[in-house]
């Protein structure tokens, strides 16, 4: 699942002396591959000098790793800026006490993400898996159904297959490279399912899952980007969609934050919080000018661990080259996302065989589920919401849920101990939105501007990942890959 950054690290001479670890992983293998020369030029160049060799901008799971593989590759010249007064980016912990956390951003790894998986063990946190068993519930017009979805958001058979035999022609990293991108990204999967005849149990999954992964209706999403997506699962949809068997089938103990918590913990005084980025200057030969709402930082080369929208919020002098200022411009990022989490004293709808799933078509809850530890301390159920269609104040919101909960499990569910909730649309001015709704004509136009550097500007963040891009693991996979780019660069003083 490595092979991007195993042939780009496969021509250089390998020696791992220096870089004892970094082989626990398929990636950072291969960085360590190339690392020891890079290393030592980047001790060397470093003496004496105020110049940073490397500055990484965002401490999210992109930015953290490849700051982590930079000092396991024995490189210390290097600072990582974060605006916010927090590390984890787009993941973040709700604390419920006792040691115990519910998750209000990306919180799953599944099959065949094995970078994150790496990671999590490396740093000794622990998984367990996502609960599905039981009936889920759908709520419509008043009515309440109990239904085994048997742990996924369910499509016929016949469309999924026929949708995974045209992934296999879209590269996940790069889809407008695809012979039929042009046809794909020239209709939105509501087109194309438009066209299949779906039974209405069906559009129900069709219509959550896509919401949830791909922050859009169907009608806005590009067929090329979805079956990008479906081509990082292996070109298999329910290991795209589906808790079991699927990418939201384990979960991290501690919460997913837990792993840029410990990351940061490792890399001290190299974290400089609340340092948002405004301007860049002399990007194209360096130093590179980085200036912050604390100071100024110069480096000889910059990892951007940004998502394309939030590049577009920093002043470049000169200005970037065209079809990256217009990518970026133009980046979609409206799917900001809010999410609920109502703590109970025990799971108790597992008691009536209910797992814990809520889907509430026309209403306020995309999908409801069991969040709760693995070792039932607390009864957790989370919430993917419709933002518009919950009350902004927050005990308003707690109240409509904890009613749509008990039409669902019963009057215990009116009776929370506590309520979370984050809406990244107001609460995180540094989180534009948590995916990227790609609509169609995108990718064909400004894709080809995503991944190769500018100058000294190393692009990284999920959205650069060649496969699993938008997961958490597509964030480590790119934090990889950038050190990497960083390394060789400070090695051969190269941008």
């Amino acid at each position: 699942m490595d092979d991007d950054v195993t042939t780009q690290g496969g021509g250089g001479r390998i020696s791992r002396r220096g870089f004892l670890g970094v082989a626990a992983s398929v990636t950072a293998a291969a960085t360590a591959a190339v690392l020891p020369e890079a290393a030592s030029a980047a001790v060397a160049a470093s003496d004496g000098r105020d110049v940073l060799d490397v500055a990484i901008i965002g401490a999210g799971l992109a930015g953290l790793t490849a700051a982590r593989d930079l000092r396991r590759a024995g490189c210390e010249s290097f600072v990582v800026l974060e605006a916010r007064d927090r590390v984890g980016g787009r993941t973040l912990n709700h604390d419920l006490g006792k040691g115990y956390f519910s998750e209000a951003g990306g919180q799953w790894i599944g099959p065949g993400q094995t970078a994150v998986a790496d990671l999590a063990r490396e740093l000794g946190v622990g998984t367990f898996p996502t609960y599905y068993q039981g009936k889920s519930t759908i709520l419509a017009k008043g009515a309440r159904a109990a239904v085994d979805t048997e742990g996924g958001f369910g499509t016929d058979p016949k469309i999924a297959h026929e949708l995974e035999l045209l992934a296999r022609s879209v590269p996940s990293g790069a889809p407008w490279k695809s012979s039929r991108a042009a046809e794909f990204d020239g209709m939105s999967v509501g087109d194309w399912l438009a066209r299949k005849n779906i039974e209405p149990a069906d559009q129900l999954g069709w219509s959550t899952g896509l919401a949830i992964t791909g922050g859009a209706s169907p009608a806005r999403l590009s067929l090329l980007h979805w079956l990008s997506m479906v081509n990082s699962a292996e070109c298999n949809y329910d290991r795209l969609e589906a808790v079991k068997g699927g990418a939201q089938q384990t979960r991290l103990s501690g919460g997913s934050q837990i792993l840029s918590i410990k990351m940061a913990e490792a890399l001290g005084d190299k974290i400089r919080l609340s340092s948002p980025v405004q301007r860049i200057e002399q990007w194209q030969n360096g130093p590179v000018a980085i200036q912050t709402a604390q100071g100024v930082i110069r480096a000889r080369h910059v990892i951007m661990a940004l998502s394309p929208a939030l590049c577009q919020q920093i002043a470049y002098d000169p200005p970037l080259p065209e079809q990256r200022r217009e990518m970026q411009r133009r980046w979609p990022a409206f799917a900001p996302g809010r999410k609920t989490a109502h703590v109970y004293k025990r799971p108790f709808w597992r008691e009536k065989g209910l797992n814990g799933w809520i889907f509430q078509p026309g209403g306020a809850v995309l999908w409801a589920y069991d969040n709760s530890p693995e070792d039932l301390s607390f009864g957790v159920i989370n919430a993917f919401v419709q933002i518009s269609m919950l009350p902004s104040d927050k005990k308003a919101a707690e109240a409509e849920l904890s009613r749509t909960y008990a039409q669902a499990f019963g009057e215990e569910a009116l009776h929370p101990l506590s309520y979370h909730e984050h809406d990244w649309r107001k609460a995180d001015p540094w989180t534009l939105s948590c995916v990227s709704p790609m609509p169609p004509g995108f990718l064909t136009k400004y894709g080809e501007a995503l991944h190769p550097p500018v100058g000294r500007l190393i692009w990284s963040g999920t959205e650069t990942a060649d496969i699993w891009a938008g997961y958490m693991d597509g964030a480590v996979r790119s934090g990889h890959k950038a050190a990497l780019q960083a390394l060789r660069a400070v090695a051969t003083g190269r941008a």
